[in-house]
């Protein structure tokens, strides 16, 4: 094998020719990997001999293809029997590998939904993020999660369904505020029936299915039989149901109908913004800004193509998806997506009508969400080379990270570090530290041991080292940061403590650097000073709400839980015969041995524990 690149581009260890003659003629899946076997590019093929040695033939390619052969060290596909499962693996691979080429749509945080706890007689219908439980039903995704609690208070007005909390609804002896402004029929209390609320949450379910028809035909069936019985309260309640829900139609049905995404695409000075507008049963659920990374300079079908099979990969399509552009594996997209959601699945570029009002609307809405991406992003840079100025800093810092530690009276220590670089926060590098076997309120040994974890791992992982980082504190807590850099053999990365300035007002901050450079006070009129506080501010929050989790989990933690042989059964039989868990605290060992299922041995053993 040649030591010089072959034509076409490829790396010097790699021959892309040969490999391409000994694929198969098949679909399947290919994955470009550098030298670091990191994957650089991932796509699927009809014929993957063909497709793959179209790299590296003599045509003349764009620069992004040519700066990607130039890293190519190795490839590896996977065979599979039809393009449509290729599809399907494509961007499996691209969303776990995350390749350095390929257009990937950031969407870190799961989707909220609703949901309906059916295991309960009397099921709540509430707010969801994360993962599933079977014993459950649940609607969605929503685009986000206003559009979650919109739904969920249109459902407490129209069937008043409770969505309090188990352990609240298990021990009212009265009915709450909900009740009061009729928004909850107090199934608590017995205010209503099993069957009466069962109706209540199948209406409910119909209502969120998109079902509104039939739930206005089992309204006016129940008026019209409640007004025979003389019931006229209840008639005039059902009355005021099929008012409230016909003026909800009229505000919010989207002309077609159905279960509708319109997906448009807006370009401007080589970035993308993605909007999904969600309908369901005719109702306009929102819409969600997206804006794919690494899609700089790509066409608009290229990146609506990418980002179709991506965001529709985990989860329900609905029956139509109206796109703004025409995409490539329009065909192959719709079959795959009919056959994951085992129905049919319409994907419609360049709608006529009132889908392409709506999205023309999408796109303009695309378009006014990436101007403002935009205009964040040149002001970003602006501080940044403020910064830079300010500092008097070679080059402006492309990343940065600052530290916070967060504690109530040295308890529940909590480290955090946030990053940012020139598009803002980094929300992928962001990281908590409990801090151990510190003294309890000491701060500096706190900030040392959050740096030692931190830039320690970092550099036996060989991570990339920020161009400057921030120390949340003064003189004390920069001291660490020098100290512990300097032992790492860091001696080339910016260091900046921001403490309070003398008059310990917001914006007039004391920028603390090492010796011999003198403290700078940049004032609140500096846009320096006003990225860095964003920075802090984001650190400190980052800590505050890490710090509170770890309080509360510390907090409603039982002493009994520690003990082995004291299982659930027997917390529960002990809570319950001593009335809690400070009555346990003051039983003696034979008192708890009365109890049933407890012997002395362990009875002893509970309250050497919990004295």
């Amino acid at each position: 094998m040649s030591d010089e690149a072959p034509e076409g581009g490829a790396g010097p260890g790699f021959d892309g020719k040969v490999f391409a003659g000994r694929l198969p003629t098949g679909p399947g899946v290919y994955m470009m990997r550098d030298a670091e076997e990191r994957a650089l590019y991932v796509g699927k093929a009809r014929n993957l001999r063909k497709r793959v040695a179209s790299y590296f033939d003599t045509r003349p390619k764009v620069d992004r293809i040519m700066r990607m052969l130039a890293q190519v060290e190795s490839m590896e596909v996977s065979l599979t029997r039809t393009e449509g499962e290729a599809l399907l693996l494509e961007n499996e691979w691209i969303k776990s590998l995350k390749p350095r080429y390929n257009i990937l749509l950031r969407d870190d945080k799961s989707y909220p939904r609703i949901v309906v706890t059916d295991r309960h007689q009397f099921p709540r219908i509430t707010f969801h993020r994360g993962a599933k439980d079977s014993g459950n039903r649940y609607f969605g995704p929503y685009p986000s999660a206003g559009s979650v609690r919109e739904s969920l208070s249109l459902i407490q007005k129209l069937f008043r369904i409770r969505n309090c909390e188990d352990s609240y609804f298990e021990h009212r002896k009265r009915p709450c505020l909900q009740y009061q402004i009729r928004r909850c029929t107090a199934p608590c209390v017995g205010f209503v029936t099993a069957e009466e609320y069962a109706e209540q949450v199948s209406d409910a379910v119909l209502f969120l299915e998109g079902r509104d028809q039939k739930i206005l035909t089992r309204l006016i069936r129940r008026m019209e039989e409640a007004a025979e019985r003389q019931e006229y309260e209840a008639a005039a309640m059902y009355r005021d149901q099929i008012n409230a829900l016909k003026q909800m139609q009229a505000h919010q049905f989207v002309s077609g109908g159905g279960d509708v995404d319109f997906v448009a695409v807006a370009q401007d000075r080589g970035k993308s913004c993605v909007q999904v507008v969600s309908v369901r049963g005719g109702r306009n659920l929102g819409q969600r800004s997206h804006f794919p990374s690494q899609a700089e300079h790509r066409e608009a079908g290229e990146v609506l193509n990418a980002f179709v099979g991506q965001y529709y990969q985990n989860r329900l399509p609905p029956a139509h998806i109206v796109l703004s552009h025409a995409i490539e594996d329009r065909d192959l997209l719709a079959d795959a997506l009919s056959a994951a959601a085992g129905r049919k699945v319409q994907i419609q570029p360049h709608p006529r009508g009132a889908r392409r009002q709506m999205v023309e609307l999408a796109q303009k809405n695309a378009a006014q969400a990436l101007g403002l991406r935009l205009a964040s992003e040149a002001n970003v840079q602006r501080q940044l080379e403020s910064l830079r100025d300010e500092l008097g800093l070679d080059e402006v810092p492309a990343s940065i990270e600052c530290f916070d530690i967060s504690h109530t009276a040295g308890s529940q220590a909590m480290g955090s570090c946030v990053a940012f670089d020139a598009s803002g926060p980094v929300k992928s590098c962001y990281r908590r530290y409990k801090l151990r076997d510190i003294t309890p309120g000491d701060d500096y040994a706190a900030m040392k041991q959050v740096l030692t974890r931190r830039y320690g791992r970092l550099q036996a992982e060989e991570g990339e080292l920020p161009d400057l980082v921030l120390i949340d504190g003064g003189k004390g807590q920069l001291k660490q940061a020098i100290e512990v850099l300097a032992d790492l053999g860091l001696n080339d990365v910016a260091l900046v403590g921001v403490a309070k300035g003398p008059s310990r007002r917001p914006g007039y901050e004391e920028w603390v650097r090492p010796p011999p450079q003198a403290p700078l006070y940049p004032g609140p009129a500096s846009p320096a000073s006003h990225l860095v506080q964003r920075i802090r501010d984001e650190a400190h929050r980052f800590a505050i709400t890490g710090h509170r989790a770890s309080r509360t989990k510390a907090s409603t933690h039982s002493g009994l839980e520690d003990i082995p042989g004291v299982g659930p059964k027997r917390r529960r039989q002990l809570l319950s015969h001593f009335g809690g868990l400070q009555g346990v605290r003051k039983a003696g060992v034979e008192e708890l041995a009365s109890v049933p299922g407890i012997n002395r041995h362990l009875a002893e053993q509970i309250f050497r524990t919990l004295h």
